[in-house]
C-alpha cells in the first residue's frame, strides 16, 4: 500500500512540472496569415513563400525555359523577419545567383517566437523545375510531404537543427575546396620517374660547384630537385597555347589533375606504342603494344604515393627474344622480359607481360623519407651500375632515407626471387632477402665519396627475414659471422665524383665481392680478385653548345664477382643481375651523347666490350665466370683468373634516337630509334652465336623506366 501511494505521488509531481514547463512555438507569419488558425500555421507559411518566389522568379536566359532539374535550398528566418538563404544547390551558377536574389526580396514577416519571444528559424525547401504556379503545398509543421502535379513538384518546407545543416553542406564545401592545379607534385614525396633521359633535363643542376645534394641514390624524389630546378618554370616554357580542353589535355597537363590546400592528384595513361623491323629476324615485324595508368597523389605535406599498371604484349629484336627466353622461369611461361617480368605466350612467337609498380612516400622529418613498394632501385652517378641497378624486374623494398649536414645515408631492404627449376619448392619461387646501406659524403664543395655494403641471405632453416639486418647502421660483415660464413654473401663497394667544374664532372665506383688481402695483392690473379670498377666523366654545354651532354663511361668487372658457392644467394633476382647487366667478366666503354632544344631530343650511343662466356659443349662444361648464376666452385683453375676467359666475345652496341617531347606533365614522347649490334664470339656454341643485325623501330612512350636493349 505504501508502494502504491509513493508511485501516485511521484507520478502527480511529473505531471505538474510538464504542465509547468510547457513550450510553445510559433512559426513565422506572412501578413496574409495573421488571421490563420495555429494548427494552420505552417501551411500557410510554406504556401506564401513558395507564391513570392514563383512570382518574383525570372529565368536566366542562359538556361532552358523548358530546363528539367531540381534546386535545393536552406534559408533562414531571421529574429527580425528577415530571409536569408544559407545554402543553394544546384545546377547552374546562374540559378543559384536568381533564387538568392529572389530570397533576398521576400517582405519582413513577423519572426518565429519561443515562448513569446522572437527567435530564428532554418528551413529548407527542393524546387523543382519547371515551376508550376498551382503548386500549393500544405503540410503540417516539421512534415515533408510531396505534391506532384504536372511533373512539377515541390518539397514542403522543413525545419534543419544546425548539425543536419552543416552536413548537409558537407559535400559543397569539398568541392568548393578543390582549386587549381598549381604543379604540387614537384615539391612532394613523389620519385621522379627514372630513366636515364629524364635525368638528363636537370642533371647539370644538380651537379653545380656548391651544391650539397647527393645525386648516386636514385631515384630522386621531386623535393629533392626542386631546390636546384624548376620543372614548373619548364612547363611554362614549352607549354603550347590551346583553347580546348583536347589539346590542353594533349599538349601540357595532366588527363586528371585535382588538388586542394591537403591533398593533390593526378592521372595519366601509359603508353609504350613501338612498331620496327629487326633485319636478322625470322618474322615480319617487332612491336610493343603497352597500355597502362599512371597515378600520383599527395595527402598533406608528408605522404605521397604512385602506381603504375601496365599490359603489354611484345615481339621484339632476335637477339631480345632469346636473351629473353633464355632468363625463363620455372613452369610453363616462355620468358622473363628484361627488366619487366615474367611473360607468358602471345600468339606464336611473341609475349604477354603484365607489370604493376607503386609505392608509399612518408618524410616524418624534413632530413628523412620512407618509402615501401614495389619498384627499382639505382645506386651511382653513370649509366651503369656496379653497386645497384635498375636492369632487374620489379621487387618489393622498403627504403630509408636519412639526410643531415653532409651526409646522406640509403638503407634499402628487399625481397627477391629465384625462379630456376633447381630451387623450385612446392612449385612456388624461392625467396631471398638483400639489405644494402649507401651512405653518401661530400668532402667539399667539389668531392663526394661512398660507401657501400649488401648483404644476401635466404630463407635457410626457416630464418625468413632476419631482423638482424633491419639495423641502419650495424656493419653487415659482422653478422655474417655470427649467423654462419655460409649463411649469406656481404658485397663491399665505394664511389667517388669529383666536380671539375660547373660543367664537367668525373665519377667512378668500386665493387669487392671477395676479401683475400694476399690473393689480391699476390699477382697471380686469383680467381678470389673478385672485384670490379667504373671510371667516368660528363661534360655539359660540352663545346659551348648548350643542353649538350657528353658522357664517357668504362666499366670492368672481374670473372666470378657478384656469384657464390651457394647458387641463390648470388646478386641476382629473376634470373637478371642486380648490378651490371652483363653480370661479371667483362670489360665495356660507354659513349653517350644527348641534346634538347626546346621539345625536341636527341641521343647517340657507342658501347663495346669484351665478354668471356662459359663454353658448355658436354667436354669443357665449367664455369667462366661471366653467368653469375654459376657456382664458382666449377671453375677450371684458380690462377690466372682474366677477363674474357671461355669463349672470348667482342661486342657493339650503337643507336641513334630522335624524339619529341609530346606532354611534359605527363612524359608522353614520340620517337624514331636506329640500332646496330654486332655479337662476335670467337667460338659459337648452342647458346653463344654470331650475330649482327639493324633493328629500327618508331612509336610513342610514357617515360617512366629504362629500356636496355644493349645486352
Amino acid at each position: 500500500m505504501k508502494t502504491f501511494i509513493l508511485g501516485l505521488i511521484l507520478i502527480c509531481n511529473t505531471i505538474a512540472f510538464s504542465q509547468d514547463t510547457t513550450v510553445y512555438q510559433v512559426s513565422p507569419r506572412f501578413e496574409v496569415c495573421d488571421t490563420t488558425d495555429l494548427k494552420q500555421l505552417d501551411v500557410c507559411f510554406n504556401q506564401e513563400v513558395y507564391k513570392n518566389f514563383y512570382t518574383n522568379f525570372q529565368q536566366p536566359e542562359t538556361v532552358k525555359p523548358d530546363y528539367e532539374g531540381e534546386v535545393a535550398v536552406v534559408f533562414e528566418v531571421s529574429k527580425s523577419g528577415e530571409f536569408k538563404t544559407i545554402y543553394i544547390d544546384a545546377q547552374f551558377n546562374q540559378l543559384k545567383e536568381e533564387v538568392k536574389r529572389v530570397f533576398a526580396e521576400f517582405p519582413v514577416v513577423k519572426p518565429a517566437t519561443y515562448n513569446g519571444n522572437p527567435t530564428f528559424k532554418q528551413y529548407s525547401i527542393t524546387l523543382y523545375f519547371p515551376l508550376n504556379e498551382n503548386n500549393s503545398p500544405v503540410n503540417s509543421f516539421n512534415t515533408a510531404l510531396v505534391y506532384d502535379d504536372q511533373n512539377s513538384t515541390v518539397n514542403i518546407i522543413e525545419q534543419l537543427t544546425a548539425l543536419q545543416l552543416k552536413a548537409k553542406q558537407e559535400f559543397d564545401s569539398v568541392q568548393k575546396s578543390v582549386t587549381d592545379y598549381t604543379d604540387k607534385a614537384y615539391s612532394s614525396q613523389v620519385n621522379i620517374p627514372f630513366s636515364h633521359e629524364n635525368y638528363f633535363r636537370f642533371d647539370q643542376d644538380i651537379n653545380r660547384i656548391g651544391t650539397n645534394n647527393h645525386t648516386a641514390s636514385k631515384p630522386f624524389m621531386y623535393e629533392d630537385v626542386d631546390d636546384y630546378y624548376s620543372f614548373s618554370d619548364e612547363n611554362k616554357t614549352l607549354k603550347k597555347e590551346s583553347s580546348t580542353w583536347s589539346g590542353r589535355k594533349l599538349w601540357n597537363e595532366h588527363l586528371v589533375q585535382l588538388q586542394s590546400k591537403d591533398y593533390w592528384f593526378t592521372l595519366d595513361p601509359i603508353f609504350d606504342l613501338q612498331l620496327g623491323k629487326d633485319t636478322d629476324a625470322d618474322f615480319n615485324y617487332t612491336y610493343n603494344n603497352t597500355r597502362g595508368v599512371y597515378i600520383q597523389g599527395g595527402l598533406g605535406g608528408k605522404f605521397s604515393f604512385s602506381a603504375s599498371v601496365y599490359e603489354s604484349q611484345g615481339r621484339f629484336a632476335q637477339y631480345f627474344n632469346q636473351y629473353a627466353e633464355t632468363l625463363k622461369a620455372f613452369g610453363p611461361d616462355p620468358a622473363i622480359i628484361p627488366g619487366r617480368g615474367i611473360a607468358k605466350r602471345f600468339k606464336d612467337d611473341a609475349y604477354d607481360y603484365p607489370v604493376a609498380e607503386a609505392y608509399m612516400s612518408y618524410s616524418p622529418a624534413k632530413f628523412m623519407n620512407i618509402q615501401f613498394g614495389h619498384g627499382k632501385q639505382f645506386i651511382g652517378d653513370g649509366y651503369r651500375s656496379l653497386l645497384q641497378s635498375d636492369v632487374a624486374s620489379s621487387y618489393p623494398f622498403l627504403k630509408l632515407n636519412t639526410k643531415f649536414w653532409k651526409i646522406k645515408y640509403t638503407n634499402t631492404w628487399t625481397w627477391l626471387k629465384d625462379v630456376r627449376d633447381e630451387v623450385e619448392e612446392d612449385k612456388a619461387f624461392k625467396t631471398k632477402y638483400i639489405a644494402n646501406h649507401y651512405l653518401s659524403w661530400n668532402v667539399n664543395k667539389r668531392l663526394n665519396l661512398g660507401f657501400f655494403e649488401s648483404v644476401i641471405w635466404e630463407n635457410s632453416n626457416d630464418r625468413g627475414f632476419d631482423i638482424n639486418y633491419l639495423n641502419p647502421l650495424i656493419f653487415f660483415r659482422a653478422i655474417e659471422f655470427e649467423t654462419g660464413q655460409g649463411a649469406g654473401n656481404a658485397i663491399l663497394g665505394a664511389s667517388g665524383k669529383y666536380k671539375l667544374s660547373d660543367n664537367a664532372n668525373v665519377y667512378g665506383q668500386f665493387i669487392l665481392d671477395e676479401f683475400s688481402l694476399s690473393d689480391v695483392t699476390g699477382g697471380n690473379k686469383n680467381w678470389k680478385n673478385k672485384y670490379g670498377f667504373q671510371l667516368g666523366a660528363k661534360y655539359y654545354n660540352a663545346f659551348k653548345v648548350k643542353n649538350l651532354m657528353l658522357q664517357a663511361e668504362y666499366n670492368q668487372v672481374r670473372p666470378y664477382t657478384y656469384s657464390h658457392n651457394t647458387i641463390v644467394l648470388n646478386y641476382a633476382h629473376n634470373n637478371q643481375p642486380m648490378a651490371h647487366l652483363w653480370g661479371a667478366n667483362f670489360k665495356e666503354l660507354v659513349l653517350i651523347g644527348r641534346y634538347q632544344k626546346d621539345r625536341w631530343f636527341a641521343e647517340a650511343k657507342l658501347i663495346a666490350g669484351i665478354r668471356g662466356f662459359d663454353i658448355n659443349d658436354g667436354i669443357d662444361d665449367f664455369s667462366y665466370g661471366g653467368d653469375i648464376y654459376r657456382n664458382y666452385n666449377d671453375r677450371p683453375f684458380d690462377t690466372g683468373v682474366t677477363i674474357g676467359q671461355g669463349i672470348k666475345t667482342t661486342t657493339i652496341n650503337a643507336s641513334t634516337q630522335l624524339g619529341y617531347l609530346v606532354n611534359p606533365a605527363s612524359n608522353l614522347k614520340a620517337f624514331v630509334n636506329l640500332s646496330y649490334r654486332n655479337f662476335d664470339p670467337e667460338a659459337e656454341t648452342i647458346s653463344v652465336l654470331n650475330n649482327s643485325t639493324v633493328w629500327i623501330n618508331f612509336g610513342v612512350r610514357t617515360d617512366l623506366f629504362n629500356w636496355y636493349f644493349d645486352m
